[in-house]
């Protein structure tokens, strides 16, 4: 039992190159946990640690876990433009609340290759003042590309934030279709 009164679960990590830079990859039992952009050296222990800290216990690298197979696959196929939607177990658990909420339904009603705005997810979660909470959902998403926070934009037309940074945010923007590929 970890100090929170928890049992611990096994977690397994792999780092995987993608055109976007390394994603490193986190699953537990439930399914695919965690995924964290530019994971360098220092980004990657500084998830693990995270990771272990809200998990309760010590992530073990694995890259050939079945428990990681299946999403290493399917976001190959993603950055590859032979997939559209993603169909894995997802592990809820390191976010709740009206972040869990506004981040299932961003997965289950904006496609590939569409937007929405900010305010426009609020209204759909029956909080229609809500888009700066959305922003900041959106910013504590575990699950970045797998649970699409790059299709939220401004309603303005502006791209809006990113936590994997506005070059990410627009390349795969531009992967999907939304916006053209940058020319250097």
């Amino acid at each position: 039992m970890n100090s929170d009164g928890r049992y611990g679960q096994r977690v397994v990590w792999a780092v995987v190159d993608t055109p976007i830079g390394p994603l490193l990859l986190a699953a537990t039992q439930e399914g695919l946990v965690n995924v964290v952009f530019h994971a360098t050296d220092q980004v990657r222990d500084k998830a693990l640690e995270r990771l272990a800290s809200r998990l309760g216990s010590e992530p073990l690298e694995e890259p050939g876990s079945p428990l990681l197979a299946e999403a290493i696959r399917q976001l190959e196929a993603y950055f590859a433009g032979e997939r559209h939607s993603f169909e894995l177990p997802l592990d809820w658990s390191l976010i709740s609340g009206f972040n869990r909420e506004v981040l299932r339904e961003l997965a289950t009603t904006v496609p590939f290759g569409t937007v929405v705005g900010y305010g426009d997810l609020a209204g759909r979660v029956g909080q229609p003042g809500a888009a700066q909470a959305v922003g900041t959902a959106m910013g504590a998403n575990p699950l970045p590309v797998v649970v699409p926070c790059h299709r939220v934009v401004e309603s303005g037309g502006g791209i809006g934030g990113f936590g994997g940074g506005l070059e990410t945010k627009r390349r795969l923007l531009a992967l999907e279709g939304v916006l053209p590929e940058p020319l250097f």
